[in-house]
């Protein structure tokens, strides 16, 4: 990984660790446990605050990150585990960050109505 990766991912890190210490924020164990419940109620249509886009991509890069073919070959030495390990934690980061937004949709009653979308 170069450096500006290094760096972005390192940033996006931080971000999402200091956004687990804020006072109402839910923690991170909080975040970890209600991603299974977030994926159910994503795939059964309750909760449109992550699309079946992001989770589509979530499902290739775990495709990509168990199959033996990869864009990078694993028997390069650090440039073949690199490429998978950016990808899973870019796949934290996405999870750690939409199950924040989840708890906080279910504290909040879960309303049916998210803010910016159109209603009739």
């Amino acid at each position: 990984m170069d450096r500006k990766r290094s760096a972005a991912a390192a940033g996006q890190a931080w971000q999402i660790y200091s956004e687990t210490l804020q006072p109402d924020a839910p923690g991170l164990w909080t975040r970890v446990r209600a991603v299974p419940r977030m994926l159910k109620s994503v795939l059964r249509g309750r909760y449109r605050g992550m699309s079946f886009g992001t989770l589509g991509l979530l499902a290739l890069g775990l495709v990509y990150i168990v199959s033996p073919i990869d864009a990078i070959p694993d028997m390069i030495p650090i440039a073949g585990i690199a490429d998978d390990t950016g990808l899973a934690l870019w796949m934290a980061a996405v999870l750690v960050k939409s199950a924040g937004d989840f708890v906080t949709w279910e504290r909040g009653g879960r309303p049916t109505v998210i803010v910016g979308e159109p209603v009739d």
